[in-house]
């Protein structure tokens, strides 16, 4: 019926991957099963025989999804249906796009869907780890082209050591979380968070999690050859070199002095370059009026000698297209509390790029729950970056959020969540609005965010810069060139992409795609170094804007107390139905969450104002309080009975307030004193210990009338009379042994 192949990959600490193929979804052009332990992806390729007319670029689609059933769930929601993907899913398929993209020939444009989908979960695997192993061993068995075998593995650092493919309980204990994805030889893909670690110590992890990719090539390229794999052959392109070496005499000189200018407005730049275009189009089709322009080959190869253009501008002569030198940094401005309403706001403004950030402090009642196949819980630190069409000049509205938004959004997330308190009560959301854009707009919305979070007056454990590092390099020599705080144009035509954040102690988040073969480590080393020294430049102007936090919170920030209750008070403070507190927080307008966190509950308490949560307090407190015997509390009447009245001195905690402790006096009737809504100070004469019912007292706290004088002599003699009973209680009886 089939014939499988399985290779395995041996990781040396007694775990191991398989890939398999030949058994399932033989009908696309490859597809394979790679499991680790109970975890296992199906990974599928499939590309189109021909390529569309007029399309000069790699179609590529990768979609993750993670199957419920995967892990014995069901999916939430009223369908019960996977539905759209979730953002840690979109996350994914960026890691596996952005290491497979480059590795495609040029030349090829044929539509390709790559599908990877979750279709068994265990505890201790995190799949996300081998999603770019099945996505390029699908591909290594089947004739679609491809350069060479890649694979991604998370490196984490626990306890000091360097860690393959950790589970998750591990990675909580990580000071070093990344992703890393590489060929054989040359690293493509790097993506991550760490504690503030050193540009060395990211080095050695990427170090070493290269290492154990190459031996994940090697088996995918083993098991090609043991397939007979013979990838298809194809024609996307059609080129006219006589039009090729046309175009790059023309206008290579042009387009050079149009960069040589220097020109800051990158509008008026785009312009400039356009206009040679133009030109040469014009003078090209003088006298061909029957003849049809061939406009995409011009389109093409004036791409390039841009490209070419401003490479050995920056190479040869060390001058970028706005006139920096290759280490400096775009003039910054910036500024805080520019939205008053908010909880916190900010301007950072880095050359042409702008993001206006703002930042909002809510309850508990305010956390994200996730409900994902591999991940539940909730989140309190949100962070959403938004790329409105205006900010590069594009006539368009937005259609919901794209995958770039939610990559750039988790980026600057994982940079600052590792500074905000440990003890912060709030939940915290941070919006990035980019209104501007030249480059780098992740890193200005890490920025922003520290001058918001400040502004809001959260006092962070230190405050955090980013910058995008970029590099050109000549492939017909070993001449390159490093450059901070790159340019959109510079991203595009460069070939890499290298953004880091982190603190003056040390980085705490990267991301980084290399998009040229045989990039050295030293050379990655000294981006890093420079790097570093743009992000110092960029934290001293952070910190003339703002060098420190507001000292308190903003007026209309909600006060937060939080209190620790025991775990068997939870229900009391709730009530039946929720009755009792959601009272508390009708009468005193305030809001009140309770979790339950190692046997104890934890009491949320949050409120626009000190008052309001001083009332909810002792309400709460009054709950759980713990009636003392020989204290005095103020109660209601709940109830007359014949023998007395039943008092409640606490929420839920009543009292017998027996008819002989009303009065000195005698009371016949508890109604004649008391009426059921009256409010009595009793005193709390004992606790049953077997039953826990109180005893209560009011005649304890009322002054003892003064005796009469026949009252006085009456109780001289019955005392003396019960003295004498007392002594002749002490004498020992008579024994009458006949009676």
């Amino acid at each position: 019926m089939y014939k499988a192949i399985e290779k395995t990959i041996d990781l040396g600490d007694g775990r191991s991957i398989t890939i398999e193929t030949g058994k399932l979804a033989k009908q696309a052009d490859g597809s394979v099963v790679v499991r680790m332990g109970d975890t296992m992806l199906l990974a599928t390729v499939v590309s189109a025989k021909e390529a569309k007319e007029d399309v000069d670029f790699m179609p590529l689609s990768v979609d993750y999804r993670e199957k419920f059933s995967a892990a014995g769930r069901f999916p939430g929601g009223f369908l019960k249906r996977e539905g759209r993907p979730s953002d840690d899913e979109i996350l994914v398929a960026r890691l596996v796009d952005r290491a497979l993209r480059p590795l495609f020939p040029e030349d090829y444009h044929a539509e390709t869907a790559m599908m990877i989908s979750l279709i068994s979960t265990g505890k201790d695997e995190m799949p996300d780890s081998l999603a770019g192993l099945a996505a390029s061993a699908a591909i290594a068995v089947s004739d679609v082209p491809f350069e060479c075998a890649i694979s991604e593995v998370r490196v984490g650092r626990v306890d000091g050591k360097l860690v393959i493919n950790p589970s998750l309980e591990q990675l909580e204990k990580a000071d070093i979380d990344i992703m890393v994805g590489a060929s054989y030889d040359n690293i493509m893909m790097v993506e991550g968070e760490m504690d503030e670690v050193s540009e060395d110590e990211m080095l050695e992890a990427i170090k070493f999690a290269h290492e154990a990719i190459k031996q994940h090539c090697k088996v995918q390229d083993e098991l090609a050859a043991e397939l007979g794999v013979v990838k298809r052959e194809y024609s996307h392109e059609t080129n006219d070199e006589e039009l090729r070496e046309l175009v790059k005499k023309e206008t290579y000189q042009k387009v050079y002095d149009v960069a040589r200018a220097t020109i800051q407005n990158k509008q008026e730049r785009y312009e400039a370059f356009a206009k040679v275009k133009e030109e040469f189009i014009e003078q090209y089709s003088e006298g061909k009026e029957d003849e049809e322009i061939p406009l995409t080959l011009i389109g093409r190869y004036f791409h390039d000698v841009e490209k070419e253009a401003v490479r050995r501008m920056i190479l040869d002569e060390q001058i970028r297209l706005d006139g920096r030198k290759t280490n400096e940094i775009r003039p910054i401005w910036g500024e805080v509390n520019y939205l008053p309403g908010a909880h916190g706001s900010a301007v950072f403004t880095r050359g042409e790029t702008q993001s206006l950030t703002s930042l909002t402090l809510g309850t508990k009642m305010d956390e994200k729950i996730i409900d994902n196949v591999t991940v539940q819980g909730r989140e309190r630190f949100l962070l959403h970056y938004n790329f409105p069409p205006f900010s590069v000049g594009e006539p368009r509205t937005p259609r919901g959020v794209s995958r770039r938004e939610i990559g750039h959004g988790n980026l600057a997330h994982r940079a600052l969540k590792g500074m905000i308190p440990d003890d912060f009560p709030y939940i915290l959301r941070i919006v990035s609005d980019i209104l501007e854009s030249n480059g780098s707009s992740s890193m200005a919305t890490v920025c922003a965010g520290t001058m918001a979070m400040m502004d809001a007056g959260i006092h962070m454990k230190r405050p955090v810069s980013g910058i995008a590092m970029g590099l050109i390099t000549d492939k017909d020599s070993d001449k390159f060139a490093v450059l901070s705080d790159i340019l959109g144009d510079e991203d595009h035509l460069g070939d890499m992409d290298f953004k880091v954040t982190g603190t003056e102690k040390g980085i705490t988040a990267t991301q980084m795609d290399i998009k040229v073969d045989g990039l050295s480590y030293d050379v990655m080393a000294q981006a890093l170094q420079q790097a570093k020294e743009g992000r110092e430049h960029i934290l001293g102007k952070i910190l003339e804007v703002i060098d420190e936090p507001r000292e308190d919170y903003k007026p209309n920030v909600p006060r937060i107390v939080t209190i620790t209750i025991p775990k068997e008070m939870i229900g009391p403070v709730i009530g039946p139905g929720g009755k009792i507190i959601q009272q508390i927080q009708e009468d005193t307008q305030s809001t009140i969450a309770i979790e339950e966190v190692d046997d104890m509950g934890i009491v949320e308490i949050s409120a626009p104002n000190r008052e309001a949560i001083d009332a909810a307090l002792e309400r709460v407190r009054a709950i759980v309080a713990v009636p003392e015997v020989g204290e005095v509390y103020k109660g209601k009447v709940k109830s007359i009975v014949s023998f007395g009245a039943f008092v409640e001195i606490m929420p839920g905690k009543e009292g017998l307030l027996h008819v002989s402790e009303f009065d000195w006096k005698r009371v016949e009737n508890p109604g004649d004193v008391l009426k059921e809504g009256d409010e009595v100070e009793v005193k709390l004469l004992e606790v049953d210990q077997r039953t826990g019912k109180l005893k209560l007292s009011r005649k304890a706290l009322l002054p003892r009338p003064e005796r009469t004088g026949n009252e006085s002599e009456r109780g001289d003699r019955g005392d003396r009379g019960g003295r004498d009973r007392n002594r002749g209680d002490r004498r020992p009886p008579r024994r009458d042994n006949n009676r």
